[in-house]
């Protein structure tokens, strides 16, 4: 994979919708309040890439 996913915590609000579309790549941490890149890859970039359109505050971003 050429590009890694990365999130920026600040603006995530904690929705899910990244983990759900990509379970493999993007998970909740519930004491910290925000999603995680755990595996960047976890997924195909296309599967990244959908998790990212997704998102509704758009804070995740190709690094």
């Amino acid at each position: 994979m050429s590009r890694t996913p990365v999130i920026h915590e600040e603006d995530c609000i904690f929705c899910g919708a990244c983990a759900e579309v990509c379970p493999g790549v993007f998970v909740l941490n519930e004491s910290l309040g925000w999603a995680m890149v755990m595996h960047p890859e976890g997924a195909s970039e296309e599967k990244i890439q959908e998790a990212i359109d997704i998102c509704p505050v758009h804070c995740i971003d190709w690094e």
